[in-house]
């Protein structure tokens, strides 16, 4: 399956951003999907998760309350909506699908967005 994430951007402290990842190539509605987001220099970090079905989400410590994972099997694309957002949100975001081990690892990774918060 290839992903492509999409809706970065640049916006302001407390503004909103909401981040599409497409599939193609297989349908995405049997495999749970993550978001993750890197800066460089830094490790790679868990944003959100969410199963197949849509009934269970995680989320990472420092989005919670403020970040929401979707998907909708039938576009074949999972969500990010962000909000409240602040610099340090800033980073390449990274969707992925088909987990090996659920919320952290995948088997498909997609390019990233970029997404700036400016104060």
């Amino acid at each position: 399956v290839q992903l492509q994430a999409s809706g970065g951007g640049q916006v302001q402290t407390g503004g909103s951003l909401r981040l599409s990842c497409a599939a193609s190539g297989r349908t995405l509605s049997t495999y749970h999907v993550g978001w993750f987001r890197q800066v460089p220099g830094k490790e790679r970090e868990f944003v959100a998760a969410i199963t197949w079905s849509g009934y269970s989400t995680l989320y990472g410590d420092s989005v919670k309350g403020r970040f929401t994972i979707s998907r909708d099997n039938a576009k074949n694309t999972i969500y990010l909506q962000m909000s409240s957002m602040k610099p340090d949100d800033t980073a390449v975001y990274y969707c992925a699908a088909d987990a090996r081990s659920w919320p952290y690892e995948y088997n498909f990774w997609g390019r990233g967005t970029q997404v700036t918060v400016s104060s």
